[in-house]
């Protein structure tokens, strides 16, 4: 299973800041990648290689250059969490996408009151989003993803 990734930051002491889709955010510490793999010590040596990195195509993990990557799995699994205000908050399509549902599901489900605006689900310009515990309420555990959100 995997844990998409949403974005990624650089942060100082060669550490990395991954939000999750799920509404998730790990700090990730690369100071363990610099003796298991050696190939990891040009992070070091170039700052500016080590502050480019970026997610991948799919946010199936992130790169800094063509030989230099992680896996979302790595990154979810050995990152800590890191508590943020937005902690649980997930944007529909993703929260579609975990749950195995349509758009048009979490839509009506506001029509018809089972969601209510302003405490589960709520519209930030043209974006809903929605609480991971409403989700659950509703949808129970997630269907495609081994989440523990």
């Amino acid at each position: 299973m995997f844990h998409k990734i949403k974005s990624v930051r650089a942060l100082p002491d060669f550490k990395i800041l991954v939000h999750f889709c799920e509404g998730v955010a790990k700090e990730y510490n690369l100071h363990s990648l610099f003796e298991k793999w050696p190939s990891f010590i040009e992070l070091k040596n170039d700052p500016t290689l080590f502050e480019g990195v970026h997610v991948d195509i799919g946010g199936y993990g992130i790169i800094w250059n063509d030989e230099l990557d992680l896996s979302c799995d790595e990154l979810y699994h050995n990152g800590i969490t890191v508590p943020t205000p937005f902690d649980g908050i997930i944007a529909f399509g993703d929260a579609t996408e975990i749950w195995g549902l349509n758009e048009s599901t979490l839509r009506k489900a506001i029509s018809y009151g089972r969601l209510v605006v302003g405490i589960d689900v709520c519209k930030y310009g043209k974006q809903w989003v929605i609480t991971a515990d409403s989700m659950r309420r509703l949808y129970g555990e997630p269907k495609r993803y081994d989440l523990h959100i």
